[in-house]
């Protein structure tokens, strides 16, 4: 297969204007610059242990911490999908995904099963994303996983870590998308497969994050051949100079404002690489039609 376009979102400051689990914050009125400051002095913390964690995912341990000592009281997998409806998403957005589908929408590139797909690929909490007002509209998302226990009261909690995405293992979602892991029955991100029978083609991808914390999927995806594209919050000189500087050293193709509305530079780059994309699938399979009849059909001698 290759007739898939696959976008590929990274979520909070990408998406979303600010993170998901601010709406938690929000609500069980916590701190959230003393809650990520904890956070972030976790990794010294346990280092002193000799324990090593994973500074990208240490995070859900402390909401699971919160959780236990009552101060997110309450807090399991149903409230996170509720959370997912108050996130604050940039302009354009849900809107960005269904006008993109649109594009392969006429005979031209139906006849050819043309078709785009969104993916979201995020070290936030997969809850929450499914929650929100883009769920319906993407193909699949790889997140965190948090799995319920009872609290003193019997009720559902957050108590334990199913699953995790860090900024690496990214570019595991990335090929198992490739592949078609979820998809196809019995393929795995092992499954070895030719690169012309994968579901999607790594130069069909276009992956739009924020940030350095990226990098790692963006070099997989520049290195075969696909789109990348950064974006910034409006106003916010660092960001800007910060995706800037990715794509002075070659890390992004593209970078524009986080606005997904009509006409805003992002919404014109995307739909163009689309098209772009779209074009290139189809001359490839009427080039593979054409051959297939041995070439032009015969015409009448004037």
């Amino acid at each position: 297969m290759n007739n898939i376009i696959a976008v590929i979102w990274d979520f909070d400051k990408t998406l979303v204007d600010g993170y998901m689990q601010d709406p938690i914050f929000e609500e069980y009125n916590v701190d959230a610059k003393s809650f990520w400051a904890e956070v972030n002095a976790l990794p010294e913390k346990y280092e002193k242990q000799n324990i090593k964690v994973n500074p990208d995912t240490i995070y859900l341990n402390h909401f699971i911490k919160y959780a236990k000592e009552g101060r997110f009281k309450g807090l399991n997998n149903a409230k996170l999908r509720e959370f997912g409806k108050r996130l604050k998403f940039y302009k354009g957005v849900p809107e960005i995904f269904q006008k993109t589908q649109l594009i392969t929408q006429t005979n031209k590139y139906k006849d050819h099963n043309i078709k785009v797909e969104h993916y979201i690929v995020s070290t936030g909490m997969s809850q929450i994303i499914k929650g929100s007002c883009v769920n319906e509209h993407v193909k699949g998302i790889w997140g965190c996983e948090l799995i319920e226990g009872t609290d003193d009261n019997g009720n559902n909690i957050i108590s334990e870590i199913g699953y995790t995405i860090d900024n690496t293992t990214k570019t595991r979602a990335l090929f198992e998308i490739n592949k078609g892991v979820g998809e196809i029955d019995g393929i795995t991100v092992n499954t070895s497969i030719k690169k012309e029978n994968r579901r999607v083609h790594f130069v069909n991808m276009i992956y739009v994050a924020d940030g350095p914390s990226d990098i790692p999927a963006f070099s997989v995806v520049n290195q075969n051949n696909g789109a990348t594209f950064a974006v910034y919050p409006k106003g916010d000189m660092r960001a800007l100079k910060q995706v800037e500087a990715m794509r002075k050293e070659g890390r992004v193709n593209m970078f524009a404002e986080a606005d997904y509305s009509k006409d805003s530079t992002a919404y014109m780059w995307l739909c163009a690489k689309i098209e772009e994309l779209a074009e290139k699938i189809y001359a490839e399979e009427r080039e593979k039609i054409m051959k297939a009849i041995g070439g032009t059909p015969p015409k009448h001698i004037v």
